[in-house]
């Protein structure tokens, strides 16, 4: 059963001068996140990516006490290890630790004092550069009497926040509703969110579909229809088409899916005669917010081309990128994602991938910075990414995930929301309009961030144009 056992102390008698430990540790946002809701310390500097209303902040770094946190964990752990108590520490503090600093963290045993007293020398160092962050002096209590303690695993912590889109939300406020022509509003979710999103000064909904249903659905919400138009049309395919004619007219700026089939939606904006084709490829984009990520994450496409060939994913990398831009990403990083992070010709994503990066090299694609192959591991996680010897400015801190086809988009999408509680907005872009597309499970905060992007890109390629 010995085997059992992975933590044992040393006591007093065991330790002589000259032992020493460390761990080494990878600085991320999350942690700082974490250590801001244990401490209370809510410091704009260490939370820089999440306070996206200040405008200013330098690049997030490490509060200091996070890192002596991890000196007090190698004593803790290692030596003494279960049973020491500290009696003091001293810290100085050299140099700053920014997010996706690997750290060195060492500790030494420099003296045996009387009462069990051991004086340790603690030392954090960046690994990249051997810079010394961090020094100082620590004495402990040492621990009498001999321990051996079974596995202990921390539980993960899910940080169910949804600040990304909270901001969203709020940049729409300078804005001017965006008026837009919602389909089938004919069940509670869909027409919720789109009164919901009216009641936040987003949208200005002209409602298209059955005026009996529409105002019974009303009714059961208790919510008032009074200066909205409606245009009264019980078929869902020619309520689609008459929705397409008021933006073909310069009367709508946006188009948004209600209890329609997506399908009757899509077709009457493809239609040859006073279509919403803009010279792209129609692509849909997932803008998630996922608790503990410091930005929005894209994904990209999972839920209208089911197998893109290369010319197809040039125009969804395009397309991610431009809303990318529209919610605030200056320069979006693109992990164009594979199952390898490497060229292999057996396996045709992974040769997308690095046709997809150099055309970007080229030009050929604009306005970010794209990579791959990369596997989904070294796109997000930078420990990954370093492990695997990628040195890459996407690799490990990717905006925008690209994947090889729709049954992994769509996967990966859910995964988020339902495993890792991301909150999911849904949009088609290569359109002469942004279209919302929301899924019917989708909740008030995923509809109302929808619209939120969609009029924020419109603000934008309004501009442009």
């Amino acid at each position: 059963m010995s085997d059992r056992f992975i933590s044992e102390n040393k006591t007093y008698d065991e330790i002589e001068i000259g032992d020493s430990a460390s761990l080494t540790r990878l600085a991320r946002e999350q942690d700082f996140l974490i250590f801001a809701n244990v401490s209370g310390n809510l410091n704009h500097y260490h939370l820089a990516a999440y306070a996206q209303e200040q405008e200013g902040l330098p690049e997030t770094f490490a509060p200091g006490l996070w890192i002596g946190s991890l000196i007090s964990a190698v004593m803790g752990n290692q030596i003494p290890g279960p049973g020491s108590v500290y009696k003091k520490q001293t810290l100085d503090f050299h140099e700053v630790c920014y997010a996706g600093d690997e750290l060195l963290v060492e500790v030494k045993v420099i003296a045996k004092l009387p009462d069990n007293v051991i004086r340790f020398e603690n030392r954090v160092t960046r690994t990249a550069d051997n810079r010394l962050l961090v020094s100082g002096e620590a004495d402990l209590y040492a621990p009498k009497t001999k321990m051996r303690f079974n596995a202990l695993p921390a539980p993960e912590l899910i940080l169910d926040h949804h600040p990304h889109f909270e901001a969203i939300i709020e940049r729409t406020q300078a804005l001017d509703p965006l008026t837009t022509a919602v389909v089938a509003p004919e069940e509670e979710r869909s027409l919720g969110g789109a009164l919901l999103a009216r009641k936040k000064g987003i949208i200005e909904p002209i409602l298209f579909g059955s005026k009996e249903r529409i105002h019974a659905v009303a009714k059961e919400l208790d919510q008032s229809l009074e200066g909205i138009e409606i245009i009264d049309e019980i078929d869902h395919a020619r309520a689609a088409s008459k929705a397409v004619d008021y933006i073909a007219d310069g009367t709508a700026g946006a188009l948004m899916k209600g209890h329609l089939h997506t399908d009757d939606l899509l077709r009457a904006a493809l239609r040859k005669e006073r279509g919403l084709r803009a010279g792209r490829r129609f692509t849909h984009v997932f803008v998630l917010d996922v608790p503990g990520l410091s930005h929005p994450l894209l994904v990209t496409d999972a839920a209208i081309n089911i197998q893109p060939d290369l010319k197809t994913k040039a125009d969804i990398v395009r397309n991610a990128i431009e809303v990318a831009i529209s919610i605030g990403i200056e320069v979006p990083k693109a992990g164009v994602l594979s199952a390898v992070e490497t060229v292999n010709p057996d396996i045709p994503s992974s040769m997308d991938a690095a046709l997809l990066s150099k055309m970007a090299e080229r030009g050929q694609i604009t306005g970010g910075i794209v990579d791959g192959p990369l596997a989904m591991d070294n796109a997000i996680d930078l420990a990954a990414a370093r492990t695997k010897g990628i040195t890459s400015e996407v690799a490990g801190q990717a905006d925008i995930l690209v994947v090889p086809n729709l049954d992994a988009g769509n996967m990966l999408a859910k995964q988020l929301a339902y495993i890792s509680h991301a909150e999911p907005a849904g949009l088609v872009l290569g359109a002469k309009v942004p279209i919302v597309l929301n899924s019917r499970s989708d909740g008030d905060l995923a509809r109302l961030a929808s619209c939120a992007i969609a009029s924020l890109h419109h603000a934008r390629i309004g501009k442009i144009s």
